[in-house]
């Protein structure tokens, strides 16, 4: 799982924050990318972040819904 952040964004924190939760009852493989600076990144995703990515697809843009991300690690 991938989630594209700024460093300075209450959204990614809140974003990060319920990844991590999920993370404690389903383990997972988590990376955070910071898009601060990456002219390629900051394209992609500049306005819409947080974004995470699950097995390389888009699932979450601008918040985690914790119900949807809990089914998400069920399958």
């Amino acid at each position: 799982m991938v989630l594209f952040s700024r460093r300075t964004c209450g959204l990614c924190d809140e974003a990060r924050r319920v990844l991590l939760a999920g993370r404690a009852g389903t383990p997972f493989e988590f990376e955070e990318r910071f898009i601060d600076g990456d002219d390629r990144l900051e394209l992609a995703y500049g306005v819409r972040v947080p974004v995470v990515l699950v097995d390389g697809v888009e699932r979450f843009e601008i918040a985690v819904d914790p119900a949807e991300l809990r089914q998400l690690l069920r399958s």
